[in-house]
């Protein structure tokens, strides 16, 4: 271990790797149910093969993309499908069934040439060092705010999304908005019917297990985010069986334990449906791939840049070692995606928790690989861990990642202004990609209109107008 992974020159041990390990995985556990929900139209489209194809494409493609993410990058950084990349893909996929009169899952097969391109596309960026460059391009005052505004998007995570409920009502319903943006208690349980049960137990098991993780943390306990999230678990099953009467593991009786590896090989194994592009449109098809590899690439070296900040991994110039084979393993788990049957892969922001818990090598990525591969066998497990203890994992890193931005230069606008917008922009819109472009507009502007220009490198004003271009004509 210690020859593969430099534990010691990196200030870690195998313990603390496996726990952190473990950590990231419970923390984004949730992509390997929710992909093939989001992908199907939660088995409305498509059918249970497809669901289930896509389902095993999700476990099979980020382990593989977090095994070359250990091997040859020895980073602790976790890799899978991508929220927001995995719902643009399912719209994608509806447009071309309205397009083509194709089924969903011929569309499908088709919309898996789209990510197989864009994933080839990376993989020879990667290795000519160009997205490196991009990564580079970047201002230093912008890679510094990157860190903080990805902790921001984790607390709205958290906070908000993680936690839906549906009841008779309607839904779903969020902590922010319905819970604590309720004018009064009664006006919240009146809006949210029986639903409100649910979001008090959410809301209580959110904030225990986050203040179990403070304080763990605070007394320099080992393993303080893992002992929380399983704290806020228990405390979570427990009150749905005193309160609601109703069994956590009652799923677990009638759970399918045998991964349903001939589903994968008739829906989704190398199933590109080459056929159908010409249907589609070659201007649409272009557009649809550029528009993938802008969300991606700048998603990943966000996600690579604001973690890497928080681990002190990178340089005084803000730029981290062995980013190329970060960027190459990301590039190859999205070609596995493509060949296994699901959308673009890439560094997870969660990843962010691992770090937190001390993960600092390779070692904690291929933790998270292999138990990603066992959740073929023991997804039902998975399954059972409730969205409120991910979200105190969420909050407390989100809330650590916050000191970034003690670097910043507050005296200087010309860098404040782009990192706050960053701020902003990373949670309201739910795009790491997007945060990062807008923040490159406004420097670039600044710059400009301060008569500061020629301050701005070449590279960043050509990414400026790409962003530019995406925002304003919408590819």
């Amino acid at each position: 271990m210690e020859k593969l992974f430099k534990l010691q020159e990196n200030g870690t041990t195998v313990k603390t790797e496996i726990i952190a390990g473990l950590t990231t995985f419970m923390t984004m556990a949730y992509i390997i149910a929710l992909n093939p929900n989001l992908l199907t139209g939660f088995g409305a489209n498509g059918g249970q093969g497809l669901w289930n194809g896509i389902f095993l494409a999700t476990c099979i493609a980020s382990a593989i993309g977090m095994f070359v993410m250990a091997f040859v990058a020895n980073k602790p950084f976790a890799m899978a499908p991508g929220m927001g990349l995995n719902s643009f893909f399912a719209f994608v996929i509806a447009q071309i069934v309205s397009i083509t009169g194709l089924t969903y899952a011929e569309s499908f097969q088709a919309g898996l040439v789209i990510i197989l391109i864009e994933g080839i596309i990376f993989v020879l960026l990667s290795i000519f060092n160009i997205r490196d460059k991009i990564v580079n391009a970047i201002p230093l005052g912008v890679r510094l705010g990157i860190g903080p505004a990805i902790g921001l998007m984790l607390m709205n995570i958290g906070l908000g999304s993680n936690a839906g409920i549906y009841s008779e009502k309607g839904g779903p319903f969020f902590v922010m908005r319905d819970f604590f943006g309720a004018l009064t208690a009664s006006f919240a349980k009146g809006n949210m019917g029986s639903g409100y049960g649910a979001m008090v137990l959410t809301v209580v098991t959110m904030f225990v297990g986050l203040f179990v993780i403070i304080v763990l943390s605070h007394f320099k306990i080992k393993g303080s985010v893992i002992l929380g999230m399983l704290a806020a678990s228990i405390l979570y099953w427990a009150g749905q069986a005193i309160f609601f009467h109703v069994n956590p593991f009652a799923t677990l009786a009638t759970a399918s334990w045998v991964p349903p590896f001939k589903d994968m090989a008739e829906n989704t194994l190398f199933k590109f449906n080459f056929k159908a592009l010409p249907q589609i449109g070659w201007f649409t098809i272009i557009t649809l791939i550029i528009t993938f590899c802008i969300i991606d690439m700048f998603d990943t070296i966000g996600t690579l840049v604001g973690t890497a900040a928080k681990a002190n991994m990178l340089d005084e110039e803000g730029n981290m070692p062995q980013m190329k084979e970060a960027l190459l393993a990301d590039a190859v788990g999205t070609v596995t995606g493509a060949c296994t049957g699901t959308s673009t892969v890439t560094t997870f922001v969660e990843s962010a928790s691992g770090v937190e818990a001390g993960g600092r090598t390779g070692l904690t990525a291929l933790t998270t690989g292999i138990i990603f591969l066992l959740c073929m066998f023991i997804s039902p497990i998975a399954a059972i861990i409730p969205a409120a203890a991910t979200s105190s994992a969420l909050i407390y890193v989100g809330i650590i990642m916050l000191s970034g931005l003690k670097k910043i230069d507050f005296e200087d606008i010309t860098q404040t202004a782009p990192v706050f917008i960053m701020l902003l922009a990373m949670p309201v819109s739910g795009s790491i990609g997007h945060g990062i472009g807008l923040a490159l507009i406004t420097y670039t502007v600044i710059k400009l209109c301060t008569g500061k220009g020629k301050e701005v490198s070449v590279l960043t004003y050509i990414l400026s107008l790409i962003f530019c271009v995406k925002f304003f004509l919408a590819i």
